[in-house]
C-alpha cells in the first residue's frame, strides 16, 4: 500500500487527482489480491491484533527506506522512536506466545 498511497506524491504531482487517484486504486487492487488471502491465512493461527500490528511493523519496515531512498525524505530520530513504539507494540501483543 506504500506506493499506492506515496508515489502518486512524486510520480504524478503534475497530474490531476482524479489520474492520481485511479493509478492508485489499480496499484491498491493488486496489493490486496495479496493481502487478503494472506489474512486469511494469517487468521488461521494469529489474532486480529497480532495481525494488525504484524501488518503494522511491515508497512513501517518498507515505508522508511521508500521514504528515505524513493521519496528523499531526511532521515529523523523520530523514526527510531516511532519504531521503538511498534516493537514495545510487538512485545505485549506477542507476549503470550513468549511465555
Amino acid at each position: 500500500m506504500t506506493f499506492a498511497w506515496y508515489a502518486h506524491l512524486k510520480e504524478l504531482s503534475s497530474k490531476p487527482w482524479i489520474v492520481a487517484a485511479l493509478f492508485s486504486w489499480g496499484v491498491a487492487l493488486l496489493e490486496y489480491m495479496f493481502q487478503v488471502p494472506a489474512n486469511r491465512i494469517g487468521y488461521s493461527v494469529l489474532s486480529v491484533g497480532q495481525l494488525k500490528i504484524a501488518q503494522e511493523v511491515i508497512t513501517l519496515s518498507v515505508f522508511i527506506p521508500f521514504s528515505l531512498y524513493y521519496l528523499k525524505e531526511p532521515l529523523k530520530l523520530d523514526y527510531l522512536w516511532a519504531g521503538l513504539c511498534i516493537l514495545a507494540a510487538v512485545f505485549f501483543v506477542f507476549r503470550s506466545k513468549f511465555a
